[in-house]
């Protein structure tokens, strides 16, 4: 058992002792003792941890415990606090980590106070008290808490554990004092600006967490307090900021004003609140400009995977052009409907049958049998039917790519082993193709900028290329036909008399609804969307793409 402990307040302790109270109670010592050595027998000995009592022990010998505990360790008797506790080496390590860690000066204890049987540890009592340490940088204050158990022998110890140190201090843990380690505090990821953190704009909060915790932060400063690290030394979080210094931030390429746009147009009352998403690239260096999705399934403006119909047309196009030697102006009769592999397709509701149509034609008006015959006739051999996949992967650069920063996208596919009527299918964005509101974003910048420019939320990020640059025959073709769809096609009602936009609608079917998109460009960005049971492309998805081109 131990001796009272030498305070020099030995009468003001008895009274509060004889009243039956647990007062306040207080330890203050500077760092001047050894930190070894003890005048008093050690509490420990004689404690048998193999032989623990289940009834705790009472309030006045567990504060009795504690207060020679924490009267050692204020004063710096490392050995002697340790022997205290049930197991003496661990928390005579623990001790000099925590003073060595925190650079400690001096160290008071308040307020030991019992707070009755530990309901964390059965068969301790909680005694609780509140710390002072002047540490490196300032000084800190928190409260703190031990369990004392003891033995049936009768000798009480401190269960110890690194949350003596610090409540929640884990196992791998210590603390440090000084200037704040990488990781105690968050980098800000930000727009493009360098001040509007993504994190306000509700589709961009999983994305800058991720980014947060995968890129490279740039400036900033660490400032000082107090802080938890792992057994590495990286920081885990801070607990007390001296002072503070800047954080660092992570640039991405977002524009936070059109971000906002887009976060506004994908709530569009149009919309009647069906899931929808929407992606912006300048479409001169594939930089995402913004980024927005509604819906409970994840984000669907870059893993949204579904059928992208009639916008496929786009790639198709470049197909004929490229592989099949077609022009704008080459037949492409636009019947009722039309039979290939077994399998008879239609047009959507509106497109009149026009035998003589040309392939612009039949673009602007999104005709189906137009593109499924000419596919079929043109870019289908012998049953192979990979052309279009080897377009969209060579011209348009599909592919399995990183925006950067750890964010995850899905792919868009177009299987290079098409059979039955998905051979035809395939031409108008139908069968086994899918892509995302991204990659179709990509496809109409590839078109407007003359090149593929791998789309990237990081500006700096190795950016992977297309194997071939599309022509200028091919590009020009296209911007032709797309201009027409915005000017006097299946756009016009949204894109008509917007300067320089060039487009194109798509609905595709999808079980037993249909979803809207639409890709478009105008003289800076690339922008496409996807409405998820959208009746068309241009009475859903149009109205997202339009407030993006105008900004409203």
């Amino acid at each position: 058992m131990n001796r009272p402990v030498k305070l020099g307040m030995a009468g003001a302790c008895t009274a509060l002792l004889v009243v039956g109270g647990i007062g306040a109670y207080n330890i203050v010592h500077g760092l001047t003792a050894g930190a070894s050595g003890d005048d008093r027998t050690d509490a420990a000995r004689g404690f048998d941890p193999s032989a623990l009592s289940s009834t705790p022990p009472s309030d006045a010998d567990a504060v009795r415990l504690a207060r020679a505990f924490l009267d050692s360790w204020s004063r710096q008797r490392l050995d002697g606090a340790a022997a205290d506790t049930d197991t003496p080496d661990a928390a005579a390590r623990a001790l000099r980590h925590y003073k060595d860690g925190l650079r400690l000066k001096s160290l008071t204890f308040d307020h030991v106070l019992s707070a009755g049987p530990s309901p964390v540890t059965p068969g301790a009592t909680k005694v609780t008290f509140d710390v002072r340490a002047r540490v490196a940088g300032g000084t800190w204050t928190y409260s703190g808490a031990v369990a004392v158990v003891h033995s049936t022998n009768g000798v009480p110890a401190v269960r110890w554990n690194n949350s003596v140190l610090y409540p929640g201090l884990g196992a791998e843990q210590s603390l440090s004092a000084g200037r704040l380690p990488a990781g105690a505090t968050s980098a800000k990821v930000v727009a493009s600006d360098g001040r509007t953190d993504l994190s306000t704009f509700s589709s961009l909060r999983d994305i800058a967490a991720t980014v947060r915790r995968n890129a490279r932060p740039t400036g900033g400063s660490t400032g000082t307090g107090v802080a938890v690290v792992d057994d590495g030394g990286a920081g885990v979080k801070a607990l007390k900021v001296f002072s503070k210094g800047r954080t660092p931030v992570v640039r991405t390429t977002i524009d936070a004003r059109l971000q906002a746009v887009a976060e506004r147009a994908v709530t569009d009352p149009h919309l009647q609140d069906k899931p929808a998403g929407t992606v912006a690239l300048d479409w001169r260096n594939g930089h995402i400009l913004a980024l927005a999705h509604t819906g409970s399934d994840g984000d669907i403006a870059i893993n949204g995977i579904k059928s992208p119909g009639s916008t496929m047309k786009i790639i198709s196009s470049a197909a004929l052009f490229d592989r099949a030697g077609l022009t704008p102006n080459s037949p492409a009769p636009c019947t009722d409907s039309l039979t290939a592999n077994s399998q008879q397709f239609h047009n959507d509701p509106g497109v009149k049958a026009d035998s003589g149509s040309t392939l612009a034609q039949a673009f602007t008006v999104s005709c189906n049998t137009s593109f499924i015959k000419d596919g079929f006739h043109y870019l289908v051999h012998d049953g192979d039917a990979s052309a279009l996949h080897d377009e969209a992967v060579e011209v348009f650069g599909m592919g399995s790519w990183s925006i950067g920063g750890g964010v995850a996208t899905t792919d868009p596919s177009i299987p290079t082993d098409a059979q039955g009527g998905d051979q035809a299918a395939q031409f108008i964005g139908q069968g086994r193709v899918t892509a995302t509101p991204l990659f179709m974003a990509s496809v109409a910048a590839t078109v407007r900028g003359g090149a593929f420019e791998q789309p990237v939320i990081l500006p700096g990020q190795h950016q992977q290329t297309a194997p071939r640059p599309i022509t200028a025959r091919t590009a020009g073709y296209l911007r032709s036909m797309m201009r027409g769809v915005a000017t006097s096609g299946t756009a016009a009602p949204r894109l008509g008399g917007l300067p320089g936009v060039g487009g194109k609608t798509g609905t595709a079917e999808e079980g037993d609804h249909t979803n809207g998109w639409l890709t478009a460009y105008d003289s800076r960005m690339a922008v496409a969307s996807l409405v998820e049971g959208g009746s068309s492309g241009v009475d859903s998805a149009g109205y997202v793409v339009r407030r993006l081109l105008t900004g409203s």
